[in-house]
């Protein structure tokens, strides 16, 4: 008959289509006669109204009214087929649903809308027909009692072996199919039992009488029986084999976790396993994969498939097995795989072309040999009953064979194993020749690496960074372009991008030189034009020095000269940013509204050039405004010559366009920073650019007002021991009582001095950042040094003592005068 909802489903349309209304009171009498009611039951109105409901229908049928009544009652209406009783006599199949009528006065009365299905073909069949249909049916079908014993099945059932339908009669599942899971039918049946809900489309995963080797899976569904009056009589189930199914979702669910599982590393050994331990157990029981002595080495192979007169050396890459130690294996991982001439690892070697063999000989020995000393096993010995073999090929090029076989499994391959087992070689392959080309680049690269990029950027909290490079050519044609963040004093952060010319190992070694450098100069903590004139004359000299011109042609030396390099320091305490620029392009900055502005920066003269002093611009960045750093690659075209308005054009769209109206200031970036990141350099450069690109982005953040405390101090002895007061209570307010000794200490020691030895106003700032900085400034232009005091001398030992006690302070010089700062560790604080 079809599902619950389907029978409602033509219920409705019986209702709505051709209903007849009829209303009665709480006990069944007729307050309501329609003229389409006297049409279809012949009776006028005078004849019913008044008259109790049963008088309208055949005696079977009104005699189950009281039961209809109360189902009514409890379930808010009723639908079904009753047997309607004409003036002349003539019993009429009718369709009758019974809802709830509202009513105004509050007394209950029910709507019954009555359809004649008389000429509805199938709602009337007789039993004949209807067992005609569930026994011929294709689908298997039985029924169980309330015990759960079999009492009826069709023939459609027996084709999963079990016996007949005789033979099932008075047994429970567990008796007719011991391989299935009976346990967790029979839950299932008593929930239906219980519940009266249906179950449907429960997928069983097991082993059938009529296949008793073969794993199959079925879908069951089961729905309760009940008798007139309601009562449960038991449980009929059907049954559909949906093994094709259950196998196509297996191998997919397999390639899934290849792709997952197979090549997350450059290393073929490793590759080659990861083959093995994907393909065991879901498509064989032994796998192995050997592979050329070529591969192994990164060497260049010839493309095409290998004659069968070329010498072939195999080595065992990779095996796994579905029982421990993988006893099948006659050659271990890294040994030589010595085939025997003509065998069919070999053929499908020489030919490129797979190979299946449904039923070894038990009696042939294994192709592979193992130690010369040893006899060479049968695969009975090995267990070993039916196998496949595909050649890894890649690109054009054979790379070696994985040879696939069933050992627990009873059942051999057949053509569709063969083509997952394909498809698996297939994408496996592809990682493997990528492993290979690695390899042979991998010296190469490695000496670069020492001169790269730095892999991880320090952490801090004035920006949150972000960083992409993509190189000219991935291996071969790193170049010299770089990109630096470096913390300094007074939680303030120096981000730093730069390029050197040419490509190769000698711009990466100059770009490491240059790198070097830049951080060495930026720990003096000096101006970005006082940076970058220091780092011209480093570069002009060292060009002098090793005899290369500024103008030399590429390939002339190891030299800097040329090189482009843009300083910015960022002072997350008021937002302030200082930047200078030597032959670089200026930094873009994306406002928190996401509009983009370009700083306007004098560029300067390339490093080493020579030329007039270095220009500096400073600006107030609002909090969530972001910095984006680049070299000149990401915006030059090789079709035509490099138009600054134009290409700053296509990076203004490119940094606007995921941003413009989506956040207000504070909020963190969206998408997140590095994907925002990659995704610019993915717009605007392709993936083998002519040139190498850096992108830096920095997302800006201010320090809260609770973490900055500051206070003018006038120039007098006596204030040094309010300010230690002053810091010990700004301490206690942050929690950070451990730290007061020292940081009173720090104060003491550093107002002190600045009192006795300089001049100008006096100020005192502490700031909670990732460590607790105390800083003191004053008008002063000389920088304080350590003394090394003898053991009679009164005094000198200030600074020396802040240096014991904190973990680094230092001196940086500013328009005013200096700052003289000390910071803690707030992870460590002394005990």
């Amino acid at each position: 008959m079809g599902t619950q909802e389907e029978q409602d489903i033509a219920r409705q349309r019986f209702d709505v289509a051709d209903a007849v209304p009829l209303l009665l009171d709480a006990q069944g009498v007729v307050i309501s006669w329609t003229r389409d009611a006297q049409r279809l039951l012949q009776y006028t109105p005078a004849e019913v109204v008044g008259t109790r409901v049963t008088a309208l229908l055949a005696a079977e049928d009104a005699a189950r009214l009281p039961e209809l009544a109360e189902r009514c009652r409890d379930d808010d209406g009723w639908a079904g087929l009753l047997t309607a009783r004409r003036k002349s006599g003539q019993p009429l199949r009718v369709m009758v649903r019974v809802t709830p009528a509202a009513d105004p006065g509050g007394a209950t009365r029910w709507l019954a809308l009555i359809s004649d299905v008389a000429g509805a073909p199938g709602w009337d069949m007789s039993r004949p027909v209807l067992e005609q249909m569930v026994t011929g049916s294709p689908v298997g079908i039985a029924i169980v009692d309330t015990t759960l014993r079999c009492v009826w099945s069709n023939a459609a059932l027996e084709q999963f072996g079990g016996g007949s339908a005789r033979d099932r009669l008075g047994r429970r599942m567990a008796e007719i199919q011991p391989g299935l899971n009976a346990e967790g039918i029979e839950d299932r049946m008593r929930h239906v039992l219980r519940t009266g809900e249906p179950v449907f489309g429960y997928e069983l995963v097991g082993h059938v009488r009529a296949a008793p080797h073969r794993e199959t899976a079925h879908m069951l569904s089961f729905a309760r029986l009940d008798d007139e009056q309601g009562h449960p009589m038991g449980v009929y189930y059907t049954v559909v084999d949906v093994t094709e199914r259950h196998r196509a979702r297996q191998r997919l669910a397999l390639l899934d976790r290849a792709g997952e599982r197979i090549g997350r590393t450059l290393d073929v050994v490793r590759t080659a396993q990861e083959l093995a331990d994907v393909a065991v157990p879901e498509c064989a029981d032994f796998v192995s994969v050997d592979l050329l002595e070529s591969v192994l080495r990164g060497a260049e192979l010839t493309p095409g498939p290998l004659s069968v007169s070329d010498r072939v050396p195999l080595r065992r890459a990779g095996h796994q097995s579905v029982n421990p130690g993988v006893p099948e294996a006659v050659v271990q991982i890294g040994e030589v795989a010595r085939y025997l001439s003509g065998s069919p690892p070999i053929r499908c070697l020489s030919m490129g072309s797979s190979w299946l063999e449904e039923r070894l000989d038990p009696l042939a020995t294994a192709w592979a040999a193992g130690p010369a000393d040893e006899q060479a096993s049968t695969f009975l010995e090995l267990g070993l009953h039916s196998v496949m073999i595909v050649p890894i090929r890649a690109r054009g090029v054979t790379l070696g064979v994985t040879t696939f076989f069933r050992r627990r499994r009873q059942e051999p391959f057949d053509a569709d194993d063969l083509s997952l087992a394909e498809d698996l070689v297939s994408r496996a392959a592809v990682c493997v020749d990528n492993a290979r080309r690695y390899t042979r680049e991998r010296d190469a690269a490695l000496v670069l690496q020492r001169s790269l990029l730095p892999r991880r950027l320090p952490e801090q909290n004035a920006v949150e960074v972000a960083a992409c490079y993509r190189p000219a050519d991935e291996l071969t044609g790193l170049g010299g372009d770089w990109y630096d963040l470096i913390p300094l004093s007074g939680a303030r952060v120096a981000l730093v991008v730069g390029e050197v010319p040419g490509h190769g190992i000698d711009a990466a070694a100059a770009m490491g030189r240059l790198r070097t450098a830049v951080r060495t100069l930026a720990a003096l903590d000096l101006p970005p034009e006082e940076v970058l004139a220091h780092l011209d004359d480093l570069v002009a000299r060292t060009a002098r020095e090793e005899g290369v011109a500024p103008d030399a042609p590429e390939g002339a030396g190891i030299e800097v000269a040329g090189s482009g390099c843009v300083y910015v320091v960022y002072d997350p305490v008021d937002g302030q940013c200082t930047m200078a620029a030597a032959g670089h392009p200026a930094p873009a900055v994306v406002l928190p509204d996401g509009t983009v502005t370009f700083v306007d920066l004098p560029q300067g003269s390339p490093l080493g050039a020579g030329g007039p002093p270095f220009e500096a611009v400073e600006l107030a960045l609002a909090e969530g405004s972001t910095l984006a750093l680049h070299t000149d690659g990401l915006l030059a075209r090789e079709d035509r010559d490099w138009a600054v308005d134009a290409d700053r054009e296509r990076l203004r769209q490119v940094l606007e366009s995921p941003t413009r109206g989506r956040r207000r200031a504070g909020e963190p970036p969206s998408p997140a920073l590095d994907l925002r990141c990659r995704a610019v350099v993915d717009a605007l450069v392709p993936a083998r650019p002519h040139d190498d690109v850096a992108l830096l982005m920095a997302h800006t953040r201010l320090l809260g007002v609770d973490q900055v405390a500051d206070w003018d101090l006038p120039a007098d002895p006596a204030i040094v021991a309010d300010a230690r007061k002053e810091a010990a209570r700004q301490l206690a307010e942050w929690d950070l009582d451990d730290l007061a000794f020292t940081t009173e200490l720090v104060v003491s020691e550093l107002v002190t001095n600045a009192i006795r030895y300089a001049s100008g106003p006096i100020r005192l700032r502490l700031i909670r950042d990732a460590s607790l900085i105390c800083e003191v400034s004053d008008g002063g232009a000389t920088a304080p040094h350590l003394r090394h005091p003898r053991a009679t001398d009164e005094g000198g030992r200030g600074l020396l003592l802040v240096a014991q006690f904190t973990q680094r302070w230092g001196t940086r010089f500013v328009p005013e005068g200096k700052v003289i700062w000390a910071e803690q560790s707030l992870e460590d604080p002394p005990d």
